[in-house]
């Protein structure tokens, strides 16, 4: 995600880092070169006057851009509702920090060096282990570390034979049988036990949302319709515009395709949040933000710092 004051005056022209110009760059010097030949030529092919008004173009431009409005819309949609799934998360995991260090009753105080002997301690550091889980599956990441140092030896032995998909689902499974380890052993009382559970049913709940987002796209007919139409509308408007703008054709066509390519290239980056592009959500950053909360809550020592931007891109 890429995090920066808005620049203004001439600025505006000069940023490339998270611009979508950088995704669309050769499409539009194609179609900029393509409107110089046509300009140079007349409107000319092979001694061939090729003669379209501007009427097509205004028929067809004003519902193309209805469309693609529409379809930046809906993939803005699925970007929110990852950001809100992901504050989720954030909720729910300070939940259950709270209620291992405020309802879990054991002898001793709490100390976040022992997490083989403290179930309160193992709690936690499995919902940060959680976290990162998901994150490495929504991503396709099979990165290890983010998730060995949380968990106990014999609970990573146990996890790291499980494919990138299912580990998020395992680190929950063991949640709730500890949780069910404690009622048995009597450091809950079973009626709270079920505020627990419903901590755990909402993460859940959460990750299997994102899910739900990571592995349904955008209906792919609609989105290749959108596609050639916006294609096949900006290499042909040279020929429209040509008899009318003169030389300047290639800077109006290069205005025009810059828009119709642009918010074509951006529904395609905000359809995916999950991803690591510069306009995608910073799991990482949200990760760390999770890390920094639940340790703060066990008086950990070493606290690690939030993420900063680097090149204002926060991942």
């Amino acid at each position: 995600m890429i995090v920066r004051e808005r620049p203004a005056g001439f600025r505006l022209f000069l940023i490339l880092r998270g611009s979508v110009l950088q995704r669309i760059r050769l499409s539009l010097a194609i179609n900029t070169l393509l409107a110089i030949l046509v300009t140079l030529a007349h409107g000319s092919l092979f001694s061939v006057k090729i003669t379209l008004t501007p009427i097509p173009f205004t028929l067809i431009g004003l519902p193309l851009a209805i469309f693609l409005g529409f379809r930046n819309n809906t993939a803005y949609d699925r970007y929110w509702e990852g950001r809100k799934l992901w504050g989720e998360m954030v909720i729910q995991t300070r939940t259950l920090a709270r209620q291992c260090l405020g309802l879990i009753r054991l002898p001793q105080a709490v100390d976040a060096g022992r997490r083989d002997s403290d179930v309160r301690v193992r709690m936690i550091h499995r919902a940060i282990a959680y976290a990162h889980a998901l994150r490495l599956q929504l991503r396709d990441q099979p990165q290890t570390d983010d998730l060995q140092r949380w968990l106990t030896a014999e609970e990573w032995q146990a996890l790291r034979r499980k494919p990138v998909g299912r580990r998020a689902d395992a680190l929950m499974m063991t949640m709730g049988q500890e949780l069910g380890d404690c009622v048995r052993r009597g450091e809950i009382d079973p009626c709270l036990a079920t505020r627990f559970d419903t901590t755990l049913t909402e993460m859940l709940g959460a990750a299997a949302s994102c899910e739900r987002i990571r592995h349904t796209p955008m209906p792919f007919s609609y989105a290749l319709l959108l596609h050639r139409t916006a294609y096949m509308y900006c290499f042909l408007l040279p020929f429209g515009l040509v008899d009318i703008t003169g030389f300047m054709t290639p800077f109006v066509v290069a205005i025009v395709a810059y828009t119709f390519f642009g918010l074509d290239a951006l529904g395609d980056e905000l359809e995916e949040p999950f991803g690591m592009e510069s306009n995608d959500l910073p799991l990482d950053t949200i990760c760390r933000g999770i890390e920094i909360t639940l340790l703060d809550a066990l008086n950990a020592p070493d606290i690690p710092e939030p993420l900063r931007p680097v090149n204002y891109l926060l991942t």
